[in-house]
């Protein structure tokens, strides 16, 4: 699939146009190492028209009824269903993964859009009692203004409009900076915003190379109220130190690395089929994927046993071949991160159950590989146990009590998801009360939707996205007193 029309080209006060130096950038296959397309390679100046533009046309977009506001969100969510194959298919060109895992997220990606087509009509004020018996106080909610957003390249569909979406709802307009790796899907996203006829400067999409340049104008212009960033916890305190010299709001969706807790009274094969599901997801390359697994000692065996029957039949390859479960890293960096936290493990002691090397066999060198890599006897002195992964690698870790293990899991600055099996119902509201992390899957694997809160504790962010709570990130509250 070649790049279509507009591809290399950044989307601001609804045109499309070249990037202020005329400069492109290539974008390449993670699979292969092919070029796919080229995109305009944006700086500060784009993204301060871009901002402009935001602002200009603020006014008139938050002066729309909410209804108003909803017909556009609903018309986008429509196109994108109607779009979702050719989506996919980029998706799966442009990231990696596998195109039974881009048709998902395609669709994940328009349930937002359709979501806050629906909360856009549910921003509720309020009357509040007053002491006096002449006075009178209303609540109104109104929207913050220009919103600048940075999203990340391992969902490059749904972290589009988990964040456009709700903005746009609550009456604010946007810019938008995608990640460097994928600018591709994004511009598609956008085409279908312009096609959807949401007004010109309401969302605005800026794709750069080097991210720098356009970060620090998110962060300094004062026209920008609200900035939002799914990414790295490491830029993600940058922004933050940033956006308070303003006092500018922020969200931030950062890092993680979520235990996995199997207790003795689960069903150790179907805990065994939940965290090989959920560890390998999109290569484990996602901020909610186990990157510590805890197995109690007693069923470790039978656990071990399914999980490495699980994992080495997974099969590693281009995302468009039938059967593909494993996709390939992002990038070479991805690549050597991965190679050093399994060097390590095993050079202080961990056993290599499975997996464990770069695949190169069948053209796979042209692409960054990774076998399926499952490491038992992990202990907390390696770095697999304090780092985020992001690649296809499952640490297991014996435990005892239930004491000891929620010691273990919580033993992190990050607090993005965690996950439990076991049958007994007092155990699982502990572990629940007792975890400290924003999102907690009890024998599911999969607690996310756009219907519900998403977010972290600790170092894995502020703020949450998704659910009521998405849109009040977008919202000021004003209080009006009448004297009468």
């Amino acid at each position: 699939m070649q790049s279509n029309d507009h591809a290399n080209k950044l989307y601001i006060d609804g045109q499309w146009v070249n990037a202020d130096s005329g400069a492109t950038f290539d974008v390449f296959n993670p699979a292969n190492g092919e070029k796919i397309g080229e995109a305009a390679d944006g700086s500060g100046s784009d993204a301060a028209r871009a901002i402009e533009a935001a602002q200009k046309a603020f006014g008139q977009w938050a002066g729309l009824t909410a209804h108003q506001r909803s017909e556009y969100l609903y018309e986008a969510y429509q196109k994108m269903t109607a779009n979702r194959e050719h989506l996919a298919r980029l998706m799966t060109e442009e990231q990696g993964k596998p195109l039974k895992a881009s048709r998902g997220e395609v669709q994940y990606g328009a349930d937002f859009l359709l979501w806050y087509a629906e909360e856009a009509k549910r921003v509720y004020g309020k009357t509040i009692p007053a002491p006096r018996s002449d006075q009178r106080f209303m609540v109104l909610r109104q929207p913050v203004g220009v919103v600048a957003a940075i999203t990340p390249w391992n969902y490059p569909v749904s972290m589009v409009t988990r964040k456009v979406a709700p903005a746009l709802a609550a009456g604010c307009t946007i810019v938008l900076k995608p990640a460097e790796a994928t600018p591709l899907c994004a511009v598609e996203v956008f085409k279908i915003l312009h096609e959807a006829g949401i007004p010109a400067g309401v969302a605005n999409l800026v794709t750069a190379l080097n991210p720098a340049p356009v970060g620090e104008v998110f962060v300094q212009n004062p026209l920008v109220r609200k900035l939002t960033f799914t990414g790295s916890t490491e830029v993600g305190k940058i922004l933050a130190e940033g956006a308070a010299r303003q006092v500018k709001r922020i969200s931030l969706e950062l890092g993680g690395h979520a235990p996995f807790i199997v207790f003795e009274d689960s069903d150790p094969v179907h805990a065994a089929k939940g965290a090989a599901l959920i560890k390998f997801l999109n290569t484990g390359q996602t901020c909610i994927s186990p990157n510590r697994i805890f197995v109690h000692r007693s069923i470790m065996a039978p656990f071990i046993r399914e999980f490495k029957s699980r994992v080495s039949r997974m099969l590693t390859g281009s995302g468009f071949e039938d059967g593909v479960s494993i996709g390939p890293l992002v990038d070479n960096a991805a690549l050597q991160k991965v190679q050093q936290q399994v060097s390590d493990a095993l050079d202080q002691g961990a056993a290599l159950v499975c997996g464990g090397r770069r695949l190169t066999e069948d053209n796979l060198d042209r692409g960054h590989f990774y076998a399926p890599t499952v490491l038992s006897d992990v202990t907390p002195q390696m770095l697999i146990f304090r780092e985020e992964t992001f690649g296809p690698v499952a640490p297991i870790i014996a435990f005892d009590s239930e004491e000891e293990v929620l010691a273990l899991a919580n033993d992190t600055n990050y607090g993005l998801a965690a996950y439990i099996y076991t049958n007994n119902l007092s155990r699982a509201m502990r572990m629940f009360e007792a975890l400290n992390f924003g999102i907690i899957g009890i024998n599911d694997i999969n607690p996310t939707s756009a219907a519900a809160p998403f977010g972290g504790m600790q170092e894995s962010g502020l703020g949450r996205e998704g659910g009521r709570e998405g849109i009040e990130e977008y919202l000021e509250t004003k209080l009006g007193g009448f004297s009468i």
